[in-house]
């Protein structure tokens, strides 16, 4: 006896047997049509609908033929880029350099030559014959105190030739002096200037007798730093001493009464940013082993900028000694002692460029 169940079981199967036979039938059909069965590489059409490349959205997104393309516009050619030359642009012509901006440049044949005539300023000759700084010369040129051949001169920026004109200041002739160079062995308490206000003592004090030309320390100390301090009359080497891109060398031998760390020495030597510049230390080692003395090679001439680089670490200076100027030591120099450099200390620093 058949069951309701049983009918309904009859009938899915039969309409599964149709569906079967009718997809048969259109697979057959799309065969014949293409003749070969579509690879899978190849998307269905109809799964592109409503998306970009379609039919639909074709014409939007069609690109442009060749001919409406744009050609990139041309530079213009370099100065030295001419035709003809098949040589790599990136290496420069001949008479050529490269600049800083990546740039090719050329020197100009008129370009103004530097002067080698033998003539200096007025200022520089009075500053060589020991009346006065180049700033303070100005000033007494423009009083009327100097006089050049003769004549009164008030105008700045003249030159003269040392060899030929005759210059004279408060009615005295005058005469480049002879360059010295002293170094000294700064102690404690001294500053570093030529007169003090406050009548403290200084390190003219020192030196007094050294020669009869008037000379200048170049560069400072602090007065509780000692060391090495070089004086001269020579401008143009004391300028060249103290110009930071000569990268003029000077060694310091510092004592803190804390220990110093490791990892404090390698950030010094790896530079450190305070509020008066960038500083770093060329080198930097322990002394004897020693953890609270250290010895550091700079090209800067603020002592100052050292122990603000020992403070900003939590340290305190306890003795800070320049011990090393360029070549120059503190052998068989005794502290608060002077001596003339030799000839062939002269030379050295006058290669300092």
């Amino acid at each position: 006896m058949a069951t309701p169940s049983g009918n309904r079981r009859k009938d899915s199967d039969k309409k599964v047997r149709s569906e079967k036979k009718s997809t048969g039938r259109t697979g057959s059909a799309d065969k014949k049509s293409s003749g070969r069965p579509k690879p899978l590489s190849e998307p269905d059409p109809a799964s592109k609908r409503g998306t970009r490349g379609t039919s639909r959205n074709e014409s939007r997104f069609k690109p442009a033929p060749d001919s409406e393309k744009k050609a990139a516009p041309r530079r213009s050619p370099k100065p030295w880029e001419k035709e003809g030359d098949d040589r790599p642009k990136r290496f420069a012509r001949p008479g050529e350099k490269f600049g800083t901006r990546g740039k090719f440049y050329r020197k100009t044949e008129d370009a103004v030559p530097k002067r080698d005539d033998g003539l200096i300023r007025l200022n520089r000759y009075l500053s060589n014959a020991g009346i006065a700084s180049r700033r303070e010369a100005d000033k007494l040129i423009e009083l009327g105190l100097v006089q050049v051949n003769g004549k009164v001169v008030t105008e700045l920026g003249l030159r003269v030739d040392p060899n030929k004109d005759l210059v004279k200041y408060d009615d005295r002739s005058l005469k480049p002096e002879k360059h010295q160079y002293v170094l000294l062995n700064k102690p404690k308490d001294y500053l570093t200037t030529n007169d003090d206000p406050e009548e403290r003592k200084t390190v003219m004090h020192l030196i007094q007798g050294a020669c009869k030309e008037r000379i200048y320390p170049v560069g400072r100390l602090d007065r509780q730093t000692t060391g090495l301090l070089l004086f001269t009359n020579d401008g143009d080497m004391a300028k060249r001493l103290t110009s930071p891109k000569n990268g003029f060398p000077k060694i310091y031998h510092v004592e803190t009464i804390e220990k110093i760390k490791g990892e404090h020495i390698d950030a010094i030597r790896e530079g450190v940013k305070l509020e008066d510049g960038f500083i770093k230390a060329d080198e930097i080692s322990l002394v004897d082993g020693d953890p609270r003395q250290v010895g550091i090679k700079l090209n800067t001439s603020k002592d100052k900028m050292i122990r603000a680089l020992f403070e900003h670490f939590k340290y305190t200076v306890k003795k800070l000694d320049r011990v090393m100027y360029g070549s120059l030591t503190k052998r068989d120099l005794a502290r608060g002692r002077y001596r003339n450099l030799t000839e062939q200390e002269i030379n050295f620093l006058r290669m300092i460029r």
